[in-house]
């Protein structure tokens, strides 16, 4: 009797276990393809919640077979419900969102907001720490030549020059030393021999995709930065071929020479998207000079 209780509870165990499953999946921007990180998924029944990362995937663990109703909201864009049926072995769903619109009277608005800086808004609002993130997008709005003149932009951060280019980075008043930066959650060394300064006029802007600020620290990171932590995230390879390039230049009257910036980025992916390729190429040429007077 015992062993035929043993022999039904083993195969009610595995019967259970095998009924469980994973829901995964992508959300993208329906006109374009985009991936769109930070994104907040739920699942009706079960009161399960998920954000998706930072190339847009998304995961349920342990979700029993069934019927169940998924939504997703993301800032700028349309609320999405759709009826998901999870089974064993299923392939990732693609989850295309629309822009939002409202019609006011006769006047129909439709918003194009800045798609990248909307991402780094919906990662913002769902990060666990006190944050910062800027886009691409929103570095582009200015010229700004290389990483560290895009973060002194940010509140609460300051940037030590040389020469006219912000160098080392001060968070929240301590000391470039007291920082951290990294590069793909990867810690980045200095150029230097002496201290943990880096150097941030050597990143140029265009091949950094977003920047995370975190003034406060989480216990999934190094414990070596007292002030913050800088992550420099690169471009992503993007989920249909993609072409862009910039050009630009200027005059500097203190050395009587031409200012010249330019940059090229190709992506795409191949092998029915099982490889991914970004080419990213940067060039800058400024000959810095300065008016020294001393008495």
């Amino acid at each position: 009797m015992r062993l035929l209780l043993l022999i039904v509870f083993n195969l009610t165990c595995l019967f259970s276990f095998a009924q469980t499953t994973i829901l995964k999946g992508k959300i993208m921007d329906g006109n374009d393809n985009f991936s769109l990180p930070g994104a907040t998924l739920k699942i009706s029944d079960g009161n399960r919640f998920t954000v998706s990362d930072v190339n847009g995937n998304f995961e349920f663990l342990n979700l029993p077979a069934g019927t169940y109703t998924l939504t997703v909201d993301y800032l700028g864009y349309a609320h999405y419900s759709e009826t998901v049926t999870v089974r064993p072995g299923q392939d990732a769903i693609e989850v295309l969102l629309s822009s939002s619109s409202r019609s006011i009277d006769e006047v129909h608005v439709m918003g194009d907001l800045a798609r990248g800086q909307a991402k780094a808004l919906n990662q913002q609002k769902n990060n666990s720490n006190i944050s910062n993130i800027i886009s691409s997008d929103q570095v582009g709005r200015f010229p700004d030549q290389n990483i560290g003149d895009a973060l002194k932009r940010v509140p609460g951060i300051t940037m030590q020059n040389d020469q006219g280019e912000a160098r080392n980075i001060i968070i929240r008043g301590l000391s470039p030393e007291l920082n951290s930066v990294t590069l793909n959650g990867d810690r980045i060394p200095s150029a230097e021999g002496d201290n943990r300064n880096v150097q941030m006029d050597l990143i140029p802007s265009d091949m950094i995709s977003t920047i995370e600020v975190n003034k406060t620290l989480t216990p999934d990171m190094d414990a070596d930065a007292i002030g913050g932590s800088v992550n420099l995230i690169t471009r992503p390879v993007p989920n249909k071929q993609r072409i862009s390039a910039t050009l630009g230049g200027g005059y500097s009257p203190v050395r009587e020479k031409g200012i010249y910036n330019g940059s090229v980025i190709y992506g795409n992916r191949f092998m029915d998207n099982k490889m991914g390729l970004v080419l990213s190429g940067t060039l800058q040429s400024n000959d810095f000079g300065s008016n020294n007077i001393e008495s």
